[in-house]
C-alpha cells in the first residue's frame, strides 16, 4: 500500500544515548526526501510514527498513535522484539521499502478499561497487551468475581487476573501460562496469575464479549489495575472493572524480511532454521 508521507514522528528509548545518534542519522536522511520530522511527539498530523528502542517504546504511545490513526514501525536497538521487529542495520532499507509502498499494515487489535465504582467512573484507558489486576504486598490471595457480559465465568482465587489481546498473548499471559494466540485473531484472553485451584484455566473468549472483574469480598490491601506495564489505578472492593475490546487498532507496520512464526521461534528459544515453501512442498 502507499501513504503519502510528510511528517514522521520519531520516539526515542529513554535512558540512552544510542537512540539520540540514530535519530539524528534518521532526520537527516528523512530532509533528504523532503520529510519533516518531531521527536517525541505524538499528535495529529503525522502520517508514520518511527520507533527506536524495543516494545516497551512501543507501548507507551500505542494509544496515542490509535487515537490519532498513524501507522508505526518498531527499529528494535535490543533483542528482538515481538513488535518492534526491524533490527536496526536493517531500519534504512526497512524506511525505504515503506516509502516505495512495500509494505503492508497489521491492524492489531486493542482493549479498553474502566473502573467503575460508588465515588464514580474512571475515563476509558486503552492497551495493546494486556490489562492486569494485581495484588501488591499483600500475603493472601485476591478473590476476583469476574463476569462475561450477563453470564457468570467464576470467581478467581489468585494472585492476580490477566486481560490480554493476541498481540499481549506472548507478554505477561503466555508467562502466566496461558495460550499464544496468532495477532490476527480478535479475541481476549482471560488468565489468572497463579491460581489457587489447579484447574482454573485461561479462557478464550470472542471479541465482542464485555468483561467486569470486581473483589468479592473488602480487602483493605494494594490492589493494582496495570496496562501494559502502567499502574493506572488503585482498586477497591465497591469498584468494578470493565474490560473490552476497543474500536481503535493499533496499525502497525511490520519487518518484510521476518514472519511471525520466525519472530516466535527467534524470541521464545523454540529452534530450527526458516524452511522455503518449496521446502514445505517437497519441490526441492
Amino acid at each position: 500500500m502507499e501513504i503519502d508521507i510528510k511528517k514522521v514522528g520519531i520516539i526515542l528509548r529513554k535512558g540512552s544515548d544510542e537512540p539520540k545518534v540514530i535519530a539524528a542519522e534518521l532526520q537527516g536522511w528523512f530532509a533528504e526526501r523532503g520529510i519533516d520530522t518531531v521527536i517525541d511527539e505524538v499528535s495529529v498530523g503525522l502520517d508514520l510514527l518511527v520507533i527506536l528502542g524495543g516494545d516497551g517504546t512501543l507501548l507507551h504511545v500505542a494509544g496515542e498513535a490509535s487515537q490519532f490513526a498513524i501507522p508505526v514501525v518498531g527499529i528494535n536497538l535490543g533483542d528482538l522484539g515481538f513488535l518492534t521487529e526491524v533490527a536496526k542495520e536493517e531500519r534504512y532499507q526497512a524506511l525505504g521499502a515503506i516509502l516505495a509502498g512495500g509494505f503492508t499494515i497489521e491492524k492489531r487489535m486493542m482493549l479498553k478499561t474502566r473502573l467503575v465504582g460508588s465515588e464514580g467512573t474512571t475515563d476509558w484507558h486503552y492497551a495493546l497487551n494486556d490489562v492486569v489486576i494485581s495484588k501488591g504486598n499483600m500475603d493472601s490471595l485476591l478473590q476476583l468475581s469476574t463476569w462475561a457480559d450477563h453470564e457468570y465465568i467464576t470467581t478467581y482465587r489468585a494472585d492476580g487476573l490477566i486481560f490480554s489481546t493476541p498481540t499481549g498473548a506472548t507478554a505477561y499471559n503466555l508467562s502466566a501460562g496461558g495460550p499464544i494466540v496468532h495477532p490476527s485473531l480478535r479475541s481476549i484472553l482471560v488468565t489468572p496469575i497463579c491460581p489457587f485451584m489447579l484447574d482454573s484455566r485461561p479462557v478464550l473468549l470472542a471479541p465482542e464479549t464485555k468483561l467486569t472483574s470486581r473483589l468479592l469480598a473488602q480487602q483493605n490491601t494494594d490492589v493494582k489495575v496495570i496496562s501494559d506495564g502502567m499502574i493506572l489505578w488503585d482498586m477497591k472492593g465497591d469498584q468494578v472493572l470493565e474490560v473490552m475490546a476497543s474500536d481503535r487498532t493499533l496499525q502497525l507496520i511490520g519487518s518484510p524480511q521476518k514472519g511471525y512464526f520466525e519472530i516466535l521461534r527467534n524470541k521464545l528459544g523454540w529452534g530450527g532454521v526458516s524452511r522455503s515453501k518449496a521446502e514445505f512442498s517437497g519441490e526441492m
